[in-house]
Protein backbone atom coordinates (compact mmCIF):
# COMPACT_ATOMS: atom_id res chain seq x y z
CA UNK A 1 0.00 0.00 0.00
CA UNK A 2 2.94 2.35 0.56
CA UNK A 3 3.50 2.38 -3.22
CA UNK A 4 0.10 3.99 -3.68
CA UNK A 5 0.03 7.85 -3.74
CA UNK A 6 -2.08 8.22 -0.61
CA UNK A 7 -3.07 11.81 -1.48
CA UNK A 8 -5.20 10.43 -4.32
CA UNK A 9 -7.39 8.38 -1.99
CA UNK A 10 -9.87 11.20 -1.42
CA UNK A 11 -10.59 11.27 -5.17
CA UNK A 12 -11.24 7.53 -5.53
CA UNK A 13 -14.85 6.42 -5.95
CA UNK A 14 -14.17 2.76 -5.10
CA UNK A 15 -11.21 1.03 -3.43
CA UNK A 16 -10.61 -2.61 -2.49
CA UNK A 17 -8.12 -3.08 0.37
CA UNK A 18 -6.34 -6.41 0.95
CA UNK A 19 -4.13 -6.51 4.04
CA UNK A 20 -2.37 -8.93 6.37
CA UNK A 21 -1.56 -8.65 10.08
CA UNK A 22 1.88 -9.14 11.62
CA UNK A 23 3.25 -9.59 15.15
CA UNK A 24 1.28 -7.82 17.87
CA UNK A 25 -1.55 -6.88 15.53
CA UNK A 26 0.77 -4.61 13.55
CA UNK A 27 0.42 -3.52 9.94
CA UNK A 28 2.86 -5.04 7.39
CA UNK A 29 6.03 -3.14 6.50
CA UNK A 30 4.61 -2.09 3.13
CA UNK A 31 1.58 -0.48 4.78
CA UNK A 32 3.20 1.59 7.55
CA UNK A 33 3.35 4.96 5.74
CA UNK A 34 -0.17 4.48 4.40
CA UNK A 35 -1.50 3.66 7.87
CA UNK A 36 0.27 6.58 9.57
CA UNK A 37 -1.32 8.96 7.07
CA UNK A 38 -4.76 7.44 7.55
CA UNK A 39 -4.50 7.86 11.33
CA UNK A 40 -3.69 11.58 11.17
CA UNK A 41 -5.99 13.44 13.54
CA UNK A 42 -6.27 16.46 11.23
CA UNK A 43 -8.00 14.47 8.48
CA UNK A 44 -11.57 15.79 8.07
CA UNK A 45 -14.26 13.35 9.19
CA UNK A 46 -15.85 13.48 5.75
CA UNK A 47 -12.59 12.86 3.85
CA UNK A 48 -13.87 9.69 2.20
CA UNK A 49 -17.57 10.57 1.92
CA UNK A 50 -17.41 9.94 -1.83
CA UNK A 51 -15.55 6.63 -1.56
CA UNK A 52 -17.02 3.17 -1.52
CA UNK A 53 -14.68 0.49 -0.17
CA UNK A 54 -14.26 -3.14 0.86
CA UNK A 55 -11.61 -4.67 3.12
CA UNK A 56 -10.31 -8.22 2.89
CA UNK A 57 -8.04 -9.41 5.70
CA UNK A 58 -5.56 -12.26 5.27
CA UNK A 59 -4.94 -13.74 8.71
CA UNK A 60 -4.18 -16.75 10.86
CA UNK A 61 -6.50 -17.54 13.76
CA UNK A 62 -3.70 -19.23 15.70
CA UNK A 63 -2.49 -15.71 16.49
CA UNK A 64 -4.12 -13.66 19.21
CA UNK A 65 -4.64 -10.55 17.06
CA UNK A 66 -6.40 -12.38 14.24
CA UNK A 67 -6.88 -10.04 11.25
CA UNK A 68 -6.49 -7.07 13.60
CA UNK A 69 -5.24 -4.72 10.87
CA UNK A 70 -8.18 -5.44 8.55
CA UNK A 71 -10.63 -4.77 11.38
CA UNK A 72 -8.90 -1.50 12.34
CA UNK A 73 -8.69 -0.35 8.72
CA UNK A 74 -12.40 -1.06 8.19
CA UNK A 75 -13.24 0.95 11.31
CA UNK A 76 -10.99 3.88 10.34
CA UNK A 77 -12.47 4.09 6.83
CA UNK A 78 -15.91 4.23 8.39
CA UNK A 79 -14.74 7.04 10.70
CA UNK A 80 -13.65 8.99 7.61
CA UNK A 81 -17.18 8.56 6.15
CA UNK A 82 -16.28 5.86 3.64
CA UNK A 83 -19.17 3.61 2.55
CA UNK A 84 -18.56 -0.12 3.00
CA UNK A 85 -19.66 -2.22 0.05
CA UNK A 86 -19.92 -5.24 2.37
CA UNK A 87 -18.66 -6.54 5.70
CA UNK A 88 -14.94 -7.01 6.19
CA UNK A 89 -13.64 -10.38 4.96
CA UNK A 90 -11.58 -12.30 7.52
CA UNK A 91 -9.68 -15.04 5.68
CA UNK A 92 -8.04 -17.64 7.90
CA UNK A 93 -4.95 -19.61 6.95
CA UNK A 94 -5.83 -22.16 9.65
CA UNK A 95 -9.10 -23.16 7.96
CA UNK A 96 -9.03 -26.65 6.49
CA UNK A 97 -9.62 -25.15 3.06
CA UNK A 98 -7.24 -22.26 3.65
CA UNK A 99 -8.05 -18.56 3.03
CA UNK A 100 -10.18 -19.48 0.00
CA UNK A 101 -12.94 -20.66 2.34
CA UNK A 102 -13.61 -16.98 3.07
CA UNK A 103 -12.11 -15.31 0.00
CA UNK A 104 -14.29 -17.14 -2.57
CA UNK A 105 -17.74 -16.20 -1.21
CA UNK A 106 -16.48 -12.74 -0.24
CA UNK A 107 -15.28 -12.02 -3.79
CA UNK A 108 -18.45 -13.46 -5.34
CA UNK A 109 -20.60 -11.14 -3.21
CA UNK A 110 -18.28 -8.19 -3.91
CA UNK A 111 -18.43 -8.50 -7.71
CA UNK A 112 -22.19 -8.89 -7.63
CA UNK A 113 -22.41 -5.65 -5.65
CA UNK A 114 -19.96 -3.86 -7.95
CA UNK A 115 -21.83 -4.92 -11.09
CA UNK A 116 -25.05 -3.62 -9.55
CA UNK A 117 -23.44 -0.23 -8.90
CA UNK A 118 -21.46 -0.10 -12.12
CA UNK A 119 -23.15 -2.16 -14.87
CA UNK A 120 -21.03 -3.16 -17.85
CA UNK A 121 -21.32 -0.87 -20.90
CA UNK A 122 -23.55 -2.05 -23.70
CA UNK A 123 -21.76 -4.62 -25.82
CA UNK A 124 -19.29 -5.56 -23.10
CA UNK A 125 -19.36 -8.80 -21.15
CA UNK A 126 -17.32 -10.48 -18.45
CA UNK A 127 -14.37 -12.44 -19.83
CA UNK A 128 -15.23 -16.13 -19.77
CA UNK A 129 -13.43 -18.28 -17.23
CA UNK A 130 -12.68 -20.64 -20.13
CA UNK A 131 -10.27 -18.12 -21.69
CA UNK A 132 -6.65 -18.49 -20.58
CA UNK A 133 -5.17 -15.19 -19.38
CA UNK A 134 -2.00 -13.96 -21.11
CA UNK A 135 1.30 -14.69 -19.35
CA UNK A 136 2.70 -11.92 -17.15
CA UNK A 137 5.95 -11.79 -19.10
CA UNK A 138 7.26 -12.48 -22.56
CA UNK A 139 10.24 -14.84 -22.64
CA UNK A 140 13.03 -14.67 -25.18
CA UNK A 141 15.23 -17.75 -25.16
CA UNK A 142 18.92 -17.17 -25.85
CA UNK A 143 21.83 -19.56 -26.28
CA UNK A 144 23.62 -21.62 -23.65
CA UNK A 145 25.71 -19.98 -20.94
CA UNK A 146 29.17 -21.11 -19.87
CA UNK A 147 27.96 -21.67 -16.33
CA UNK A 148 25.87 -20.15 -13.60
CA UNK A 149 28.56 -17.98 -12.07
CA UNK A 150 27.26 -14.95 -13.90
CA UNK A 151 23.87 -15.59 -12.37
CA UNK A 152 25.04 -14.62 -8.89
CA UNK A 153 25.37 -18.14 -7.51
CA UNK A 154 28.65 -17.16 -5.85
CA UNK A 155 28.03 -13.69 -4.45
CA UNK A 156 30.11 -12.57 -1.48
CA UNK A 157 29.82 -9.81 1.09
CA UNK A 158 31.66 -7.42 -1.24
CA UNK A 159 28.33 -6.89 -3.04
CA UNK A 160 27.01 -4.84 -0.15
CA UNK A 161 28.98 -1.70 0.54
CA UNK A 162 29.05 0.13 3.84
CA UNK A 163 26.90 2.92 2.37
CA UNK A 164 23.98 0.51 1.77
CA UNK A 165 21.90 -1.04 4.52
CA UNK A 166 21.18 -4.63 3.47
CA UNK A 167 17.59 -5.31 2.38
CA UNK A 168 15.73 -7.94 0.38
CA UNK A 169 16.89 -6.51 -2.93
CA UNK A 170 20.45 -6.05 -1.66
CA UNK A 171 21.12 -8.74 0.98
CA UNK A 172 24.42 -9.10 2.79
CA UNK A 173 26.19 -12.40 2.22
CA UNK A 174 27.26 -13.26 5.76
CA UNK A 175 30.02 -15.76 6.39
CA UNK A 176 28.95 -18.74 8.49
CA UNK A 177 31.26 -18.95 11.50
CA UNK A 178 29.80 -22.13 12.96
CA UNK A 179 26.79 -24.39 12.62
CA UNK A 180 26.42 -26.41 15.83
CA UNK A 181 23.74 -28.89 16.80
CA UNK A 182 22.54 -27.93 20.30
CA UNK A 183 20.26 -30.91 20.91
CA UNK A 184 21.48 -34.42 21.66
CA UNK A 185 22.35 -36.54 18.63
CA UNK A 186 19.71 -39.10 19.61
CA UNK A 187 17.00 -36.47 20.15
CA UNK A 188 14.17 -36.40 17.61
CA UNK A 189 14.54 -32.66 17.00
CA UNK A 190 17.67 -31.22 15.40
CA UNK A 191 18.17 -27.64 16.59
CA UNK A 192 21.09 -25.57 15.31
CA UNK A 193 22.88 -22.55 16.69
CA UNK A 194 24.18 -20.80 13.58
CA UNK A 195 26.70 -18.00 14.10
CA UNK A 196 27.25 -15.47 11.30
CA UNK A 197 29.99 -12.91 10.71
CA UNK A 198 28.44 -9.56 9.71
CA UNK A 199 31.68 -7.53 9.63
CA UNK A 200 31.39 -4.70 7.11
CA UNK A 201 27.66 -5.22 6.58
CA UNK A 202 26.47 -1.86 7.93
CA UNK A 203 23.84 -3.89 9.83
CA UNK A 204 22.79 -2.90 13.32
CA UNK A 205 20.23 -4.77 15.36
CA UNK A 206 18.64 -4.66 18.79
CA UNK A 207 17.09 -7.38 20.97
CA UNK A 208 13.72 -8.34 19.49
CA UNK A 209 14.79 -7.77 15.88
CA UNK A 210 14.60 -10.50 13.26
CA UNK A 211 16.95 -11.60 10.51
CA UNK A 212 15.58 -12.57 7.11
CA UNK A 213 17.25 -15.47 5.30
CA UNK A 214 16.75 -16.20 1.60
CA UNK A 215 17.10 -19.95 0.96
CA UNK A 216 17.66 -21.70 -2.38
CA UNK A 217 15.94 -24.89 -3.47
CA UNK A 218 17.47 -28.30 -2.74
CA UNK A 219 19.90 -29.36 -5.51
CA UNK A 220 18.18 -32.74 -5.93
CA UNK A 221 14.73 -31.20 -6.41
CA UNK A 222 16.19 -28.62 -8.82
CA UNK A 223 17.59 -31.44 -10.92
CA UNK A 224 14.29 -33.36 -10.75
CA UNK A 225 12.32 -30.31 -11.86
CA UNK A 226 14.62 -29.55 -14.80
CA UNK A 227 14.55 -33.18 -15.93
CA UNK A 228 10.75 -33.35 -15.55
CA UNK A 229 10.34 -30.49 -18.05
CA UNK A 230 13.22 -31.71 -20.22
CA UNK A 231 14.99 -28.35 -19.93
CA UNK A 232 18.66 -27.50 -20.43
CA UNK A 233 19.84 -25.88 -17.17
CA UNK A 234 22.35 -23.67 -19.01
CA UNK A 235 19.84 -22.17 -21.45
CA UNK A 236 19.64 -18.41 -21.00
CA UNK A 237 16.55 -16.24 -21.37
CA UNK A 238 15.44 -12.68 -20.86
CA UNK A 239 12.05 -11.45 -19.66
CA UNK A 240 10.04 -8.62 -21.18
CA UNK A 241 6.93 -6.94 -19.84
CA UNK A 242 3.56 -8.00 -21.21
CA UNK A 243 1.83 -5.37 -19.10
CA UNK A 244 3.41 -2.05 -18.18
CA UNK A 245 1.71 -2.20 -14.77
CA UNK A 246 3.45 -5.48 -13.90
CA UNK A 247 7.18 -4.89 -13.30
CA UNK A 248 9.77 -7.53 -14.06
CA UNK A 249 10.77 -9.66 -11.03
CA UNK A 250 13.81 -7.91 -9.53
CA UNK A 251 15.09 -11.22 -8.11
CA UNK A 252 16.03 -12.48 -11.58
CA UNK A 253 19.11 -11.21 -13.43
CA UNK A 254 18.85 -10.36 -17.11
CA UNK A 255 19.80 -12.59 -18.84
CA UNK A 256 19.06 -15.53 -16.54
CA UNK A 257 19.73 -19.24 -16.83
CA UNK A 258 17.07 -21.87 -16.30
CA UNK A 259 19.24 -23.33 -13.53
CA UNK A 260 19.25 -20.02 -11.67
CA UNK A 261 15.48 -19.61 -12.16
CA UNK A 262 14.76 -23.01 -10.64
CA UNK A 263 17.47 -22.89 -7.95
CA UNK A 264 16.81 -19.41 -6.60
CA UNK A 265 13.37 -18.23 -7.67
CA UNK A 266 10.61 -20.80 -8.29
CA UNK A 267 9.17 -22.20 -5.05
CA UNK A 268 9.00 -25.77 -6.29
CA UNK A 269 8.95 -27.12 -2.72
CA UNK A 270 5.96 -25.02 -1.68
CA UNK A 271 2.38 -26.30 -1.38
CA UNK A 272 0.44 -25.14 -4.47
CA UNK A 273 -2.67 -23.04 -4.04
CA UNK A 274 -5.97 -23.41 -5.82
CA UNK A 275 -4.96 -20.83 -8.47
CA UNK A 276 -2.11 -23.16 -9.49
CA UNK A 277 -4.60 -25.86 -10.56
CA UNK A 278 -6.87 -23.30 -12.20
CA UNK A 279 -4.07 -22.04 -14.47
CA UNK A 280 -2.64 -25.50 -15.14
CA UNK A 281 -6.03 -26.77 -16.30
CA UNK A 282 -5.96 -24.41 -19.33
CA UNK A 283 -3.07 -26.37 -20.83
CA UNK A 284 -4.34 -29.91 -20.15
CA UNK A 285 -5.04 -31.97 -23.27
CA UNK A 286 -5.43 -35.26 -21.41
CA UNK A 287 -9.09 -35.53 -20.41
CA UNK A 288 -8.45 -37.28 -17.08
CA UNK A 289 -5.86 -34.72 -16.02
CA UNK A 290 -8.00 -31.80 -17.16
CA UNK A 291 -11.03 -33.10 -15.25
CA UNK A 292 -9.00 -33.54 -12.05
CA UNK A 293 -7.34 -30.13 -12.32
CA UNK A 294 -10.71 -28.44 -12.87
CA UNK A 295 -12.15 -30.28 -9.88
CA UNK A 296 -9.28 -29.05 -7.66
CA UNK A 297 -9.85 -25.51 -8.98
CA UNK A 298 -13.59 -25.53 -8.31
CA UNK A 299 -15.33 -24.38 -5.13
CA UNK A 300 -16.90 -27.83 -4.80
CA UNK A 301 -13.54 -29.58 -5.01
CA UNK A 302 -11.80 -27.81 -2.16
CA UNK A 303 -12.15 -30.65 0.33
CA UNK A 304 -10.70 -33.02 -2.26
CA UNK A 305 -7.84 -30.58 -2.91
CA UNK A 306 -7.15 -30.35 0.82
CA UNK A 307 -6.92 -34.15 1.08
CA UNK A 308 -4.67 -34.38 -1.96
CA UNK A 309 -2.41 -31.39 -1.37
CA UNK A 310 -2.59 -29.66 2.01
CA UNK A 311 -3.02 -32.55 4.41
CA UNK A 312 -0.06 -34.60 3.09
CA UNK A 313 1.92 -31.39 2.30
CA UNK A 314 2.41 -32.38 -1.35
CA UNK A 315 4.85 -30.03 -3.07
CA UNK A 316 4.51 -28.21 -6.39
CA UNK A 317 7.13 -30.49 -7.93
CA UNK A 318 5.30 -33.61 -6.74
CA UNK A 319 1.99 -32.33 -8.13
CA UNK A 320 3.58 -31.64 -11.51
CA UNK A 321 5.02 -35.17 -11.47
CA UNK A 322 1.48 -36.47 -10.85
CA UNK A 323 0.30 -34.63 -13.99
CA UNK A 324 2.93 -35.55 -16.61
CA UNK A 325 0.81 -34.84 -19.70
CA UNK A 326 0.03 -31.22 -18.88
CA UNK A 327 3.65 -30.70 -17.80
CA UNK A 328 4.72 -31.59 -21.33
CA UNK A 329 2.37 -29.01 -22.89
CA UNK A 330 2.85 -26.13 -20.44
CA UNK A 331 4.51 -23.14 -22.20
CA UNK A 332 7.78 -22.13 -20.53
CA UNK A 333 6.67 -18.50 -20.02
CA UNK A 334 3.80 -19.66 -17.80
CA UNK A 335 6.13 -21.28 -15.25
CA UNK A 336 6.70 -17.88 -13.65
CA UNK A 337 2.92 -17.30 -13.47
CA UNK A 338 2.27 -20.80 -12.15
CA UNK A 339 4.91 -21.01 -9.41
CA UNK A 340 5.46 -18.13 -6.95
CA UNK A 341 8.85 -16.89 -5.83
CA UNK A 342 10.63 -18.45 -2.86
CA UNK A 343 9.87 -16.30 0.17
CA UNK A 344 12.53 -15.35 2.73
CA UNK A 345 12.29 -16.88 6.20
CA UNK A 346 12.34 -14.84 9.41
CA UNK A 347 14.32 -15.85 12.49
CA UNK A 348 14.44 -14.09 15.84
CA UNK A 349 17.99 -12.89 16.41
CA UNK A 350 19.50 -14.84 19.30
CA UNK A 351 22.53 -12.68 20.08
CA UNK A 352 23.55 -9.21 21.20
CA UNK A 353 26.06 -6.95 19.47
CA UNK A 354 27.17 -5.84 22.95
CA UNK A 355 28.19 -9.39 23.79
CA UNK A 356 29.24 -10.49 20.28
CA UNK A 357 30.40 -7.55 18.12
CA UNK A 358 30.13 -8.20 14.37
CA UNK A 359 28.20 -11.42 14.94
CA UNK A 360 24.58 -12.50 14.52
CA UNK A 361 23.26 -15.79 15.94
CA UNK A 362 20.08 -17.71 15.13
CA UNK A 363 18.48 -20.79 16.68
CA UNK A 364 17.05 -23.00 13.96
CA UNK A 365 14.71 -25.94 14.58
CA UNK A 366 15.18 -28.19 11.55
CA UNK A 367 11.75 -29.07 10.15
CA UNK A 368 11.31 -32.71 9.16
CA UNK A 369 8.20 -34.86 9.54
CA UNK A 370 6.27 -37.71 7.96
CA UNK A 371 2.88 -37.62 6.24
CA UNK A 372 1.16 -40.37 4.28
CA UNK A 373 3.59 -39.71 1.42
CA UNK A 374 6.66 -41.95 1.13
CA UNK A 375 9.18 -39.12 1.24
CA UNK A 376 9.59 -37.21 4.52
CA UNK A 377 8.62 -33.53 4.44
CA UNK A 378 11.47 -31.06 5.00
CA UNK A 379 11.52 -27.36 5.78
CA UNK A 380 13.32 -25.62 2.92
CA UNK A 381 15.32 -23.03 4.85
CA UNK A 382 15.97 -24.94 8.07
CA UNK A 383 17.15 -28.05 6.20
CA UNK A 384 19.42 -25.97 3.97
CA UNK A 385 20.95 -24.19 6.97
CA UNK A 386 21.54 -27.49 8.76
CA UNK A 387 23.62 -28.76 5.82
CA UNK A 388 26.05 -25.83 5.74
CA UNK A 389 29.62 -26.84 6.61
CA UNK A 390 31.72 -23.75 7.36
CA UNK A 391 34.70 -25.87 8.42
CA UNK A 392 35.06 -27.01 4.81
CA UNK A 393 35.38 -23.54 3.26
CA UNK A 394 34.00 -20.02 2.96
CA UNK A 395 30.23 -20.49 3.29
CA UNK A 396 27.99 -17.44 2.98
CA UNK A 397 24.22 -16.89 3.15
CA UNK A 398 22.08 -13.89 2.05
CA UNK A 399 20.56 -12.03 5.00
CA UNK A 400 19.12 -8.68 6.07
CA UNK A 401 17.71 -7.40 9.34
CA UNK A 402 14.19 -6.12 10.07
CA UNK A 403 12.70 -4.55 13.16
CA UNK A 404 10.94 -7.16 15.25
CA UNK A 405 7.46 -6.97 16.66
CA UNK A 406 8.59 -7.07 20.29
CA UNK A 407 10.45 -4.24 22.02
CA UNK A 408 12.26 -4.41 25.32
CA UNK A 409 12.38 -1.67 27.99
CA UNK A 410 15.23 0.82 27.64
CA UNK A 411 15.46 1.41 31.40
CA UNK A 412 17.97 -1.11 32.82
CA UNK A 413 16.19 -0.99 36.17
CA UNK A 414 13.00 -2.47 34.70
CA UNK A 415 12.60 -6.18 35.51
CA UNK A 416 11.57 -8.49 32.68
CA UNK A 417 9.70 -11.82 32.75
CA UNK A 418 10.30 -13.94 29.65
CA UNK A 419 8.48 -17.14 28.72
CA UNK A 420 10.28 -18.92 25.90
CA UNK A 421 10.00 -22.69 25.48
CA UNK A 422 12.16 -24.30 22.79
CA UNK A 423 13.51 -21.92 20.17
CA UNK A 424 11.14 -19.32 21.62
CA UNK A 425 14.05 -18.43 23.90
CA UNK A 426 15.94 -16.90 20.92
CA UNK A 427 14.88 -13.22 21.32
CA UNK A 428 15.36 -13.55 25.08
CA UNK A 429 18.91 -14.83 24.63
CA UNK A 430 19.56 -11.61 22.70
CA UNK A 431 18.09 -9.41 25.44
CA UNK A 432 19.67 -11.33 28.30
CA UNK A 433 23.08 -11.11 26.61
CA UNK A 434 22.56 -7.37 26.11
CA UNK A 435 21.81 -6.83 29.77
CA UNK A 436 24.18 -9.26 31.40
CA UNK A 437 27.14 -8.07 29.30
CA UNK A 438 26.66 -4.84 31.27
CA UNK A 439 26.10 -6.79 34.54
CA UNK A 440 22.42 -5.84 34.67
CA UNK A 441 20.08 -8.27 36.44
CA UNK A 442 16.31 -8.26 36.85
CA UNK A 443 15.91 -11.03 34.26
CA UNK A 444 13.46 -13.88 34.86
CA UNK A 445 13.22 -16.67 32.28
CA UNK A 446 10.70 -19.51 32.11
CA UNK A 447 12.15 -22.09 29.72
CA UNK A 448 10.52 -25.34 28.62
CA UNK A 449 11.56 -28.37 26.59
CA UNK A 450 11.16 -32.15 26.70
CA UNK A 451 14.29 -33.37 28.47
CA UNK A 452 17.04 -31.67 30.45
CA UNK A 453 19.69 -33.87 28.85
CA UNK A 454 18.30 -33.74 25.30
CA UNK A 455 17.05 -30.27 24.35
CA UNK A 456 17.83 -27.81 27.14
CA UNK A 457 18.78 -25.11 24.64
CA UNK A 458 21.60 -22.82 25.81
CA UNK A 459 21.37 -24.55 29.20
CA UNK A 460 24.99 -24.00 30.18
CA UNK A 461 24.69 -20.29 29.35
CA UNK A 462 21.58 -19.92 31.51
CA UNK A 463 23.13 -21.78 34.45
CA UNK A 464 26.29 -19.66 34.30
CA UNK A 465 24.18 -16.49 34.53
CA UNK A 466 22.15 -17.98 37.38
CA UNK A 467 25.39 -18.56 39.28
CA UNK A 468 26.34 -14.91 38.69
CA UNK A 469 22.92 -13.79 40.08
CA UNK A 470 22.11 -12.14 36.75
CA UNK A 471 19.27 -14.50 35.83
CA UNK A 472 16.38 -16.15 37.63
CA UNK A 473 15.57 -19.37 35.78
CA UNK A 474 12.54 -21.67 36.00
CA UNK A 475 12.60 -24.78 33.83
CA UNK A 476 9.87 -27.16 32.69
CA UNK A 477 11.20 -30.45 31.32
CA UNK A 478 7.92 -31.97 30.20
CA UNK A 479 9.07 -35.59 29.70
CA UNK A 480 11.50 -35.99 32.62
CA UNK A 481 8.74 -37.22 34.96
CA UNK A 482 5.50 -39.14 34.70
CA UNK A 483 3.26 -36.06 34.67
CA UNK A 484 3.98 -33.57 31.91
CA UNK A 485 5.10 -30.19 33.19
CA UNK A 486 4.98 -27.14 30.94
CA UNK A 487 5.97 -23.49 31.37
CA UNK A 488 2.43 -22.51 32.35
CA UNK A 489 2.66 -24.88 35.33
CA UNK A 490 5.86 -23.16 36.48
CA UNK A 491 4.15 -19.79 36.19
CA UNK A 492 1.31 -21.10 38.32
CA UNK A 493 3.85 -22.24 40.94
CA UNK A 494 5.53 -18.81 40.86
CA UNK A 495 2.33 -16.75 40.71
CA UNK A 496 3.25 -14.70 43.80
CA UNK A 497 6.62 -13.77 42.28
CA UNK A 498 5.01 -12.96 38.92
CA UNK A 499 2.41 -10.73 40.59
CA UNK A 500 4.99 -8.91 42.69
CA UNK A 501 7.17 -8.21 39.66
CA UNK A 502 4.24 -7.11 37.48
CA UNK A 503 2.39 -4.96 39.99
CA UNK A 504 4.97 -3.57 42.39
CA UNK A 505 8.06 -3.48 40.16
CA UNK A 506 6.28 -2.72 36.87
CA UNK A 507 7.92 -5.65 35.09
CA UNK A 508 7.44 -6.36 31.39
CA UNK A 509 6.01 -9.77 30.45
CA UNK A 510 6.94 -11.53 27.19
CA UNK A 511 5.88 -14.75 25.44
CA UNK A 512 7.69 -16.23 22.44
CA UNK A 513 7.29 -19.62 20.78
CA UNK A 514 4.82 -21.90 19.05
CA UNK A 515 1.37 -20.39 18.64
CA UNK A 516 -0.71 -23.49 19.34
CA UNK A 517 -1.75 -23.94 23.00
CA UNK A 518 1.21 -22.43 24.85
CA UNK A 519 0.54 -18.65 24.49
CA UNK A 520 -3.09 -19.01 25.61
CA UNK A 521 -2.17 -21.30 28.53
CA UNK A 522 0.58 -18.92 29.68
CA UNK A 523 -1.68 -15.88 29.37
CA UNK A 524 -4.39 -17.66 31.39
CA UNK A 525 -1.89 -18.30 34.20
CA UNK A 526 -0.71 -14.69 34.09
CA UNK A 527 -4.32 -13.52 34.41
CA UNK A 528 -4.89 -15.96 37.27
CA UNK A 529 -1.84 -14.54 39.09
CA UNK A 530 -3.14 -11.00 38.58
CA UNK A 531 -6.63 -11.94 39.74
CA UNK A 532 -5.44 -13.69 42.89
CA UNK A 533 -2.69 -11.20 43.66
CA UNK A 534 -5.04 -8.24 43.93
CA UNK A 535 -8.37 -10.03 44.48
CA UNK A 536 -9.82 -8.72 41.21
CA UNK A 537 -12.96 -9.69 39.30
CA UNK A 538 -12.73 -11.20 35.83
CA UNK A 539 -13.77 -7.87 34.35
CA UNK A 540 -11.03 -6.04 36.28
CA UNK A 541 -8.45 -8.59 35.16
CA UNK A 542 -9.46 -7.97 31.53
CA UNK A 543 -8.99 -4.23 32.04
CA UNK A 544 -5.64 -4.81 33.75
CA UNK A 545 -4.45 -6.89 30.80
CA UNK A 546 -5.60 -4.23 28.34
CA UNK A 547 -3.49 -1.67 30.19
CA UNK A 548 -0.48 -3.99 30.13
CA UNK A 549 -0.89 -4.40 26.36
CA UNK A 550 -1.43 -0.71 25.78
CA UNK A 551 1.75 0.18 27.66
CA UNK A 552 3.61 -2.64 25.85
CA UNK A 553 4.28 -4.35 29.18
CA UNK A 554 2.65 -7.50 27.80
CA UNK A 555 3.94 -8.67 24.41
CA UNK A 556 3.72 -11.93 22.52
CA UNK A 557 5.64 -13.12 19.46
CA UNK A 558 4.39 -16.49 18.31
CA UNK A 559 4.47 -18.51 15.12
CA UNK A 560 2.65 -21.53 13.70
Amino acid sequence: MDDYPIGNLIQETMVIFVCATTGQGDEPDNMKKFWRFLLRKNLPRNSLSGTKYAVLGLGDSSYQKFNFVAKRLHKRLQQLSGTALQSVGLADDQHDLGPDAVVDPWLKALWEKVLTLYPLPVGKEIISADICPPSKYKVELLGLSNGDAAMNDSITSSDTTESISPCQQHPFYARVISNSRVTAEDHWQDVRLVKLDITGSNMRYSPGDVVMVQPPNFPDTVEEFIQHFNLDPQTQFILKQNDEDIPLPWQLPQPCTIHHLVSHYLDINGIPRRSFFELLAYFADDELEKEKLQEFASAEGQQELFSYCNRPRRTTLEVLQDFPHVSSTLPFEYLIDLIPAIQPRAFSIASSLQAHPNELHILVAVVKYKTNLVKARQGLCSTWLSTLKPHEGDVRIPIWVKKGTITFPADPATPVIMVGPGTGCAPFRSFIQERTSNHIGGNTLFFGCRNKEKDFLCGSEWMSLVNENLLQLFTAFSRDQEDKIYVQHRIEEQKDLVWQLIDKHKAYFYIAGNSKQMPTAVTDELMAAIKEGNNLTDQQVEEYMKELEKSRRYQSETWS
